[in-house]
């Protein structure tokens, strides 16, 4: 059967940085710059997102293409190369794999939210809430158990519909339409926010860091559970990508493309939420979806211009939400079509009804269902993958597919930073993270 592939660099350079950018630039980014210093957290998490992106991205997206097969396929592969067999790399294959059905179950419940708000900004019952405290109770009525069945449901369909089309038709068109319009609404957000008054003051905050943050080690733990989570390292959804990519295309480049983007999304989403709390004289003080679903519609409906600005946000983050969602899907249709050699649109529907009808019976515990799989086994995927491919293929191996389409040789560094920098920091994660409770 013939695999399908992205049809142009820009269309997997996009597809990855879909993939990337999501809740976590959205509603815990901006709280961490607010809580741990203001631009001094900026330091480590730029340094962090450097070293993740020049290791574990690059090595992703490499092997993937190496082995021109996501997770099932490349682990099975890299077992056998040297002579363990397919069937102990495909084992291993399944943590990434079920963890990212996993996440796409609980991330297509926030989707669904996240359609809900935009739909209630467009019809104005959104606006019938009018304080902190009623906008509180909206949101836990949606949240609770089935509380958003038909909403949840159409963000499913919008998945698969995309899916169904593969990758060149389906993914890399959708993803060139949303994330530049994700871009442009956020922008647009974020000039229109700073002419405000009281804005300035998180500008103030933002430009005046707090130097005695960088001496506090858990400053330096949560840019590198931000960077690490943020770049969507996992051992699935950046490799699967990359084994839909071609030869010629050079990684390190579009490594480095993607975790710039990706930190733009970031930081525009810190320039837009910080100042807008400001304008209510309120600090970011929590992320996570209570910034999103509860605090910033208050804040945005006591706006001049407020209900406009409310439907661009809710739409913006409908396009990064659905992009994440489709890669966090692609890891188990892949999987199925690698393993039992099914046509797409049987490997979509198999887990179109599957993860639908879990999808739908967890919606009230979904805060806990992501912490599991996102706390213990994301890590755990991304450091099987990085032993797997910077160790058993060989540092031989791993050069010849990193450099393959590459305009210039990687630097002699990289093995010693992908060997032991990265697959040490996936451990770590999994270790701070379990101890902390998460730090992503």
């Amino acid at each position: 059967m013939e695999r399908d592939n992205f049809r142009t660099r820009t269309g997997f350079i996009i597809a990855c940085i879909g993939s990337a950018v999501g809740m976590g630039n959205i509603w815990l980014f901006p709280a961490r710059v607010s809580a741990l210093g203001g631009a001094a957290f900026l330091i480590p998490y730029f340094i962090c997102v450097i070293v993740i992106g020049f290791t574990g991205v690059i090595g992703e997206m490499a092997f993937g293409r190496a082995m021109g097969a996501g997770p099932m396929g490349a682990f099975g592969k890299a077992t056998e190369m040297r002579g363990k067999g397919r069937s102990l790399g495909e084992g291993l294959a399944l943590v990434p794999v079920l963890t990212s059905f996993a996440l796409a179950i609980g991330y297509s419940v926030v989707v669904g939210w996240i359609l809900k708000y935009l739909v209630g900004s467009l019809t104005g019952d959104l606006f019938q809430a009018s304080s902190v405290d009623e906008f509180g109770g909206m949101f836990n009525a949606v949240a609770s158990s089935f509380g958003n069945v038909g909403w949840h449901i159409v963000a499913l369909v919008l998945t698969f519909i995309i899916m169904i089309y593969g990758i060149g038709a389906g993914i890399e068109k959708a993803n060139k339409v949303m994330m530049p319009l994700f871009f442009a609404m956020f922008v647009g957000m974020a000039i229109y926010i700073s002419t405000l008054p009281g804005a300035s003051d998180g500008y103030y905050y933002l430009t005046h860091p707090d130097w005695s943050y960088l001496a506090n080690g858990k400053t330096w733990v949560y840019a590198l559970g931000q960077a690490f989570f943020s770049l969507s390292l996992a051992g699935s959804g950046t490799l699967v990508y990359g084994s839909y990519l071609k030869k010629d295309v050079d990684i390190p480049t579009s490594a480095r493309t993607v975790a710039f983007w990706d930190t733009m999304a970031a930081l525009v989403a810190a320039l837009t939420i910080i100042p807008a709390m400001a304008t209510a004289g309120q600090e970011l003080t929590s992320g996570g979806p209570g910034l999103m679903f509860i605090f910033l519609p208050n804040v945005f409906a006591q706006m001049p211009g407020g209900n406009l600005v409310i439907i661009i946000f809710f739409l913006a983050v409908t396009f990064a939400g659905l992009t994440s969602l489709v890669n966090l899907f692609e890891t188990p249709v892949e999987a199925l079509q690698t393993k039992f050699g099914l046509s797409r649109k049987k490997a979509v529907a198999i887990i179109a009804i599957t993860g639908s009808t879990i999808a739908i019976c967890i919606e009230g515990i979904v805060s806990g269902w992501m912490d599991i799989f996102s706390i213990y086994f994301c890590p755990i995927g991304a450091a099987i993958a990085g032993i797997l491919f910077f160790w058993v293929c060989g540092k031989d191996f791993v050069r010849k597919q990193v450099e393959m389409g590459a305009k210039k040789p990687i630097g002699n560094w990289f093995e010693f930073a992908s060997k032991y920098v990265f697959c040490f920091l996936s451990i770590a994660v999994l270790v701070l993270g379990t101890l902390l409770g998460g730090i992503g």
